[in-house]
């Protein structure tokens, strides 16, 4: 019998991808997380004679995401913001406002080992870490997206133990 056994990915070691926009941002230091939830109801179907209620999904609810970054002189993330939010006479004015944002999780040799696929992720928030003149700490901002739904995908092959 043969068993497979694959060694757990490190959080720290992870990069960003943007889809449809040719943007790749391996600089990101944080990812809040994928959260899902589905709703269901509870139902009794009209031909079910013993009375015994049935689950049924209803909505797919995913929480928003939040990648946090030191600052450096890139826009790419903060144009697509801002494409997104109203200007100061008008709505939103961007145009393919809903990517695909990928965040891969590398193995120890720098080899993609699983991806998550957030779609249609929108941008729906910005966040810049207080200035302190008395402290060290590098300057960080944090862009938050709202997603519609996620694909997982597993790149590493499993390693066979005997």
């Amino acid at each position: 019998m043969k068993i497979t056994y694959q060694e757990p990915f490190r959080a720290f070691r992870f990069l960003v991808e943007v889809e449809n926009a040719g943007v790749v941002a391996a600089a990101f230091s944080q990812f809040s997380g994928v959260k899902m939830d589905v709703d269901t109801i509870q139902i009794r179907s009209g031909n079910d004679v013993r009375g015994v209620q049935e689950t049924v999904p209803v909505f797919t609810r995913f929480a928003p995401v939040t990648l946090t970054k030191g600052v450096i002189g890139d826009n790419d993330f903060i144009d697509w913001l801002f494409s997104a939010a109203a200007g100061p006479n008008a709505g939103p004015s961007g145009e393919n406002l809903y990517r695909t944002l990928n965040i891969v999780a590398l193995d120890e040799k720098g080899n993609r080992g699983v991806t998550w696929s957030l779609k249609n992720a929108l941008p729906i928030g910005y966040e810049l870490t207080p200035m302190n003149g008395g402290r060290s700490e590098v300057l960080s901002e944090s862009l938050t997206f709202a997603i519609m739904g996620m694909e997982r995908k597993t790149h590493t092959p499993q390693k066979e133990v005997r």
